[in-house]
């Protein structure tokens, strides 16, 4: 093998597998010299890959974790299956991995071959995932890609967005950040029509497509994403005061309500009590607290309260209405 760039690739794809190998067999498989893998080792070194070499009989190279991690090569199936993963760690805003996970989405879909996004996309839609945080809204990952592709290029989007009445627009802002919370993304962007900053819910954004018109970064009101989406979400709806008591110990009920709740304050060695303020609807408030599987009792808000009995006696007549009725489906 004489083309240089071309055995470096594949020496480089050989020492990524985690064992390590003798020269000789370096050699023998890229039809080269040992003095030539030697070179070879030394340019990889070069380039930033931290190979090590250990002496004796046995002895030979393989790949270590370095200080930075340079760029790394994947076969068909390793670029496919990490696609898979980051399209889901993306698309479902799994707390602590979400934006990383479209950052690094945006740049391999990018240098994906069209075959492989092909084959990314068709496992894709033939698995489905299950969603456990209630009303969480799942996000399809080119409609990520595509936003954080014009976030980073500076570059103007067009794309339907439907209301929370259902009403429906055609938008064209200069989009600044995607911001991620437990259960959504939202889109932080300046609307051009608007003439101001607006927040987007991105399951409602639809056919998201970049003008290829740049545009200079306005400087958000707050000078901070998160903050920006945090007071326009207070400002559509004034905050519930909830005060719930728990027949569980703190830290059971802690761990299965989001952290924007807070921690509740033990009352005894197996209750416990929340006080919160929560900007998020009725309907998702009594499922949250359903789903915590323990008995509790709602002190307020009054709304809260009459919800929460409604829902009971709505769940409470379908069960007695699935046990007498003759005629049920199976």
């Amino acid at each position: 093998m004489t083309d240089t760039p071309a055995r470096l690739l594949n020496l480089l794809s050989l020492l990524q597998t985690p064992r390590e190998w003798p020269g000789s067999e370096l050699a023998t498989r890229l039809d080269v010299s040992p003095r030539t893998i030697r070179r070879d080792i030394d340019r990889l070194r070069d380039l930033g890959y931290p190979v090590e070499a250990s002496r004796g009989a046995v002895g030979g190279y393989r790949l270590v974790a370095g200080a930075a991690m340079p760029p790394l090569l994947l076969d068909d199936e390793e670029a496919v299956a990490i696609a898979v993963g980051l399209r889901a760690g993306a698309g479902h805003a799994i707390e602590g991995v979400e934006e990383a996970s479209v950052r690094a989405l945006a740049k391999l879909e990018q240098v994906l071959p069209s075959r492989l996004r092909r084959r990314v996309s068709t496992l894709q839609a033939a698995t489905v995932p299950l969603l456990v945080r209630g009303d969480a809204a799942s996000v399809d990952p080119r409609t990520l890609t595509v936003i954080a592709s014009a976030i980073t290029g500076t570059e103007r989007l067009r794309f339907d967005y439907r209301a929370g009445d259902g009403a429906r627009t055609k938008r064209q802002v200069e989009p600044y950040r995607l911001v991620s919370t437990a259960r959504r993304w939202y889109l932080v962007a300046y609307d051009l029509a608007r003439e101001d900053w607006r927040t987007f819910r991105v399951d409602r954004v639809g056919d998201p497509f970049p003008t290829g018109a740049r545009f200079t970064p306005r400087e958000l009101p707050t000078g901070d994403a998160a903050e920006f989406l945090t007071s326009s979400m207070r400002g559509a709806q004034q905050p519930w005061e909830v005060d719930v008591s728990f027949a569980a110990p703190a830290d059971f009920v802690a761990a299965r309500l989001p952290p924007s709740f807070g921690v509740p304050e033990p009352t005894g060695p197996g209750s416990c009590r929340l006080r919160a303020e929560a900007g998020d609807s009725l309907e998702w408030l009594a499922l949250r607290l359903a789903l915590v599987d323990c008995e509790f009792t709602v002190h307020g808000p009054a709304r809260l309260v009459e919800h929460i009995g409604e829902l009971g006696g709505r769940l409470t007549r379908a069960v007695g209405g699935g046990a007498a009725g003759e005629a049920v489906s199976t």
